[in-house]
């Protein structure tokens, strides 16, 4: 068996035609979803993440803004910031780039952002919501590993999801949002015992802990959906993910590569939340 593969890529540019679509409709009644990013020093990967950011609200016909803040910031005129971007009628959703320099308290500048504006999916009241299945702006890779695994045409309701990681950006949301699919859940992580065994188990196996190729087709159940959201540069330069796809793809039923898997997703959620933002704000859901 040669796993069918998940194509992030693809997906992401069917939803982005459905986002324009819509857009454009808004704009026939004098909308425009607005998205504001902040910058805070000179990370290399936090500029490339920000510039893709920039490139596909423009291309989506989304109102842009970009505030490039030196490293030296202060936490107050980050804040300051923020409480003016919460107040900015054109501005729906507002992201601040991860991870801030040291002095900066990022918990802070994330409570600190609109409940409604909050298109990153991090604010307390947010995260809140999600647990009790409340409606609200989700975490985008936690959602768009949802959707990659909808796009298989697998109903999830009655199956085994393994989770290997339990930070709070991915690997916690990700299994509430597996249960909310009325999937049985088993979150995995650094302590965990017999982990292989219990990734065996699994009908849906979603990997997010930063180890490149860490797991491999001993970890897969034959027919699995295997989903992986690492993100590792090795020592050649190419980029791996958490699964080892070689082995992994002659066991699974689906998998999704690295890159062109859940990577093209995050940002495409990020626009799915800023346009839901734009049109809660404006009473027109």
């Amino acid at each position: 068996m040669t796993a069918a593969i998940i194509s992030g890529k693809l997906v992401s540019e069917e939803i982005r035609v459905d986002i324009a679509r819509e857009v454009e409709a808004l704009s026939q009644r004098g909308v425009k979803p607005g998205l504001a990013v902040v910058l805070v020093g000179e990370d290399p990967g936090s500029q490339v993440y920000v510039n893709s950011k920039e490139k596909t609200c423009i291309s989506l016909g989304f109102h842009s803004v970009v505030h490039r803040l030196p490293a030296s910031t202060s936490q107050e005129e980050l804040l300051a910031l923020v409480d003016e971007l919460n107040k900015a009628d054109e501005i729906d959703g507002i992201l601040v780039q991860l991870p801030l320099p040291k002095h900066i308290n990022e918990k802070a500048v994330i409570d600190a952002i609109s409940v409604e504006k909050d298109v990153d999916g991090f604010h307390p009241v947010n995260v809140g919501n999600l647990v009790i299945g409340d409606d609200s702006l989700l975490p985008c890779t936690p959602a768009g590993v949802i959707e990659l695994i909808k796009r298989t045409g697998i109903d999830l309701s009655g199956k085994h999801a393994v989770v290997i990681g339990r930070s709070n950006i991915v690997g916690k949301p990700v299994s509430l949002l597996l249960q909310r699919e009325n999937a049985t859940v088993t979150m995995c992580h650094s302590r965990t015992v017999n982990m292989a065994e219990l990734c065996k188990q699994a009908d849906v196996l979603v990997v997010a802990i930063g180890r490149a190729n860490f797991v491999d087709a001993s970890y897969v159940k034959p027919g699995a959906v295997v989903i992986d959201v690492g993100m590792n540069r090795l020592d050649n330069g190419k980029l791996a993910g958490d699964v080892d796809y070689d082995s992994a793809k002659e066991v699974a039923g689906y998998i999704t590569p690295v890159p062109g898997g859940v990577g093209p997703m995050t940002i495409t959620m990020l626009m799915v939340n800023t346009l839901t933002a734009a049109k809660r704000r404006r009473g027109l859901e």
